[in-house]
């Protein structure tokens, strides 16, 4: 998969909403890939975290919201812990989900949740799982 380079700026409107409301800055990111050395999900990720922040950094929009990444990471914070720059990747994920559900878009539907797993999951489990995946 080849990205082209969008401008020389690299700062994308998207890209600085991301930041606003997550409070990160993905520039200072500078892909040691200490993030997704750790990520105990990064073999699920189409892209990486380190990859997704590279993404953002090139202006690469579209394919940083068709990455399953952001569905995927479980916000563990290790990419935090691991990080020189202290760039946290899963706040990045939890804007990027926000973005998405905030237009409405559903990333999972309640139906295609088997009812067994509804009726002996935890409460807990389901309000937080309702919260990142149902708008």
């Amino acid at each position: 998969m080849k990205f082209k380079l969008k401008n020389e700026n690299i700062a994308s409107e998207f890209v600085a909403h991301i930041e606003k409301i997550t409070g990160e800055n993905a520039k200072r990111c500078y892909q040691c890939g200490n993030c997704t050395g750790g990520c105990p999900v990064s073999f699920k990720m189409d892209h990486g975290p380190c990859q997704i922040i590279r993404l953002m950094q090139m202006g690469q929009d579209e394919a940083v919201q068709e990455a399953n990444s952001m569905w995927v990471c479980v916000g563990c914070m290790q990419c935090y812990s691991r990080c020189p720059q202290g760039v946290s990747a899963a706040n990045i994920f939890e804007g990027l989900r926000q973005v998405v559900l905030r237009k409405g878009e559903d990333h999972q539907e309640i139906e295609d949740i088997p009812m067994p797993l509804l009726k002996g999951a935890p409460q807990q489990a389901l309000v937080c799982g309702f919260r990142k995946f149902v708008s």
